[in-house]
This record gives C-alpha cells, structure tokens and sequence, in this order.
C-alpha cells in the first residue's frame, strides 16, 4: 500500500527537502504542498492524503488551527503529524488536544520522519515516552473535565485494561506482552474500544483518558 502524504509547512525549502526524503521510499508518495493553515485544510479535503506533515507555525490560520479543522471533519480520515523546531510543552499539549496523532521535531533525522509517517498511516500514534509524560503532567494539574461514564460502561473489562495501558503509553507489543495476548488480538481490542468511544486513534484515547478521570495522573 502507498502512503499519500500531504506537506504543510511555509518555507518552500524545508517542504523540498521533506518532499525529497519521503519520496526516495516506493510505498510513500506526496501528493500535495500547503503553504498556510488555510490551505492544508482545503488540500486535505480535496486530496484526502493518508497523512498530513503539519507545521504549527504558519500564516493563514496556524497548524493548530487546521488540524481541529481536518479532524472535526467526520468525512475526513486523514492523520496529522504536527512538524516543529520547538518542543514546547503547550505545543505537545494544545497539538493533542487538536487531533494531531502525532509529534515531530523538525531536526530529527530522515529516518525519524519516514517513521512517523508509516506508523501514523498504520493507526498507531507518534507518542515518544517524553510526551506521554507530558499529557500525563499537564492533567495532573486540572480536574477531570469531561463524563464518559455512559460510554465506558459499553467496553468490556479487557478494552478497560487496555485503555489504561494505552493512556501509560505502552505499545502493542508492550500491551500483548503484559496481557499475555497476540498483538494481532490487542489491535482488534484497540480498534473496539476507539470505535465504542468514538474515537480516531490511539492519542485521542491517552487524551480522554486523563481528561475525563478514567485513569489518574501516576495511577
């Protein structure tokens, strides 16, 4: 399968190099550039990419900004990876909360990014330990914010466990390995729960984990 990507960053030279990296790989292709906010989200709905390569910073209505809108968008299923220089704790954070189903930084190596772009395509989230921490931190500050008492009580005690690994940052081999399960059994039961809670992926998941109180800060 050929992953289609969508590159959104302002600078023509850094959209260049990327474009040069990711299409060096026969299963990954670009098909198309945004140079604002504003059209990543009209290129997004026209060429309904795989995966979108999100900078934050950028004119038009900011990557943030186009990523709630790419993700609120129920016919869309494209996956934003936000792109930055800064690995700031309110851009991990805010970047998360928007949807994006993941976070690179721009100065990691070509690997990195290919990475991203495979593991995002495939359903799985870009959380590095460091960020799930992050989450984790930024919701131990607040109190629980949202009620999805109604939804959990749809999930099955093994979905529950494996929420609360998944909000741990644990990965599927993590999860099969602590369940005594296939990986193949732990993406159906991830896969369950998401659609039960309506959800697009594995960081949404973290997200309303900690937000509603389902699973406590150092829990």
């Amino acid at each position: 399968m050929t992953v289609r990507v969508l590159l959104a960053d302002d600078q023509a030279m850094v959209r260049r190099g990327f474009r040069m990296i990711l299409e060096s790989e026969p299963d990954i292709e670009v098909v198309g550039e945004a140079a604002t906010g504003e059209q990543a989200t009209t290129s997004t709905r026209r060429l309904r990419p795989d995966v979108v390569l999100m900078d934050i910073e950028m004119p038009g209505g900011d990557g943030l900004e186009a990523t709630r809108r790419i993700t609120a968008d129920p016919d869309q299923h494209s996956r934003v990876v936000i792109l930055t220089t800064f690995e700031r704790d309110e851009y991990v954070f805010e970047a998360l909360r928007a949807g994006a189903s993941g976070f690179l930084l721009k100065n990691g190596p070509p690997e990195a990014l290919l990475s991203a772009v495979r593991v995002v395509a495939d359903g799985e989230a870009l959380l590095a330990p460091s960020v799930t921490r992050r989450i984790i931190e930024q919701f131990a500050r607040r109190p629980a914010q949202r009620d999805i008492s109604a939804q959990l009580t749809s999930l099955t005690q093994r979905e529950r466990d494996v929420l609360v690994r998944l909000a741990r940052g644990q990965s599927n081999a993590e999860l099969a390995a602590d369940l005594a399960v296939s990986e193949g059994t732990v993406k159906t039961h991830v896969s369950s729960l998401l659609a039960k809670l309506g959800l697009r992926d594995r960081v949404q998941a973290v997200v309303l984990a900690y937000e509603s109180g389902f699973v406590a800060p150092g829990g």
